[in-house]
C-alpha cells in the first residue's frame, strides 16, 4: 500500500512540474487573463458579504511608461537585472531583522511576486513559499527579465479591486498608463508595499517622502537607460550564457 502511494504521489509530483512549466511557458507570449490573487480577491469579497468589481486592462510593454518601470524596479528590487530570481542578501538582512523582532521585513524580488500573484494563494506556509520557489525559478529560466516586469505591471494590486499599471492608472490618477508622470509613477510604486491601505492619489506625508526617494533612486540607476540591461529575448541565464 505504502509503495502504491508512494507512486502515485511521484506521478503527480511529475504532472505539476510538467504542467507547471508548461503553463509558464505559454504566458511567456500569452498575456495572463487573471491572476491567482485576484480571484482570492474576489473569493474574499463574496465571503465578506461586499462584492467588488475587478479592474484590470493589459498593456504591453511599449506602452507601459519608463518612468513607472524604473520606479517599481527602484522600489521593490533594485538587484532587479543581476539576480535569477532571489536577491540573498536582502533574504538574509530580513531574517536577522525580523529575529529581533518589531515589524516584519520582506525580501520578496519581483520575480517572486509575479510568481506568487500569478498563481499562488496569499499566506506565509512552508508549502506556500516552496512553490513559490519552484514557479519563481520557471519564470527566470523561461521568461525574459523585460517580460517578468511586463506581467508584474499587469498584475500587480494597486487598490480595491485595483489591478495593473492601466487600472491604477485610471483609479488614482484618472489617465491612462502611458500618460503618467515620474511623479506620478513615484506614488504608484511608494504604495506597493500596502495597496489597500495605502493611496497614490491621497499620499500621506510618509508616502511622499518614499515617492520622493524613490525618484532619487531612479536617476541613481539611470532612468531608462537602466531598461537596456533587460533583454527582449533571452532569459536572465541565456543572456548571461551568450554575453547579453
Amino acid at each position: 500500500m505504502f509503495q502504491t502511494i508512494r507512486r502515485i504521489l511521484f506521478k503527480s509530483l511529475l504532472w505539476f512540474m510538467a504542467g507547471s512549466a508548461l503553463l509558464v511557458l505559454v504566458l511567456r507570449w500569452v498575456p495572463p487573463p487573471g491572476s491567482a490573487l485576484m480571484v482570492e480577491r474576489k473569493v474574499q469579497s463574496w465571503m465578506n458579504g461586499k462584492p467588488i468589481d475587478l479592474q484590470r486592462t493589459w498593456r504591453p510593454w511599449k506602452e507601459l511608461p519608463d518612468d513607472l518601470k524604473i520606479a517599481v524596479i527602484a522600489g521593490e528590487d533594485q538587484k532587479f537585472s543581476e539576480h535569477w530570481g532571489f536577491d540573498v542578501a536582502a533574504i538574509r538582512a530580513a531574517i536577522e531583522h525580523n529575529q529581533e523582532g518589531g515589524s516584519m521585513r520582506g525580501a520578496s524580488t519581483l520575480s517572486q511576486q509575479v510568481a506568487k500573484n500569478l498563481f499562488l494563494w496569499s499566506g506565509r506556509s512552508w508549502l506556500r513559499k516552496g512553490i513559490e520557489v519552484w514557479f519563481t525559478g520557471l519564470l527566470e529560466l523561461l521568461w525574459p527579465k523585460q517580460r517578468i516586469l511586463e506581467v508584474y505591471l499587469n498584475t500587480a494590486e494597486w487598490g480595491v479591486g485595483v489591478f495593473g499599471a492601466q487600472a491604477a492608472a485610471e483609479h488614482h490618477f484618472g489617465t491612462g498608463a502611458s500618460y503618467l508622470s515620474a511623479h506620478q509613477a513615484s506614488l504608484l510604486a511608494a504604495v506597493l508595499p500596502n495597496p489597500r491601505e495605502w493611496s497614490a492619489s491621497r499620499p500621506t506625508a510618509y508616502i511622499n517622502r518614499r515617492a520622493s526617494w524613490i525618484r532619487r533612486q531612479m536617476r541613481q540607476l539611470g532612468g531608462s537607460h537602466y531598461l537596456n540591461q533587460l533583454s527582449p529575448s533571452k532569459p536572465q541565464w541565456m543572456a548571461d550564457a551568450l554575453g547579453k
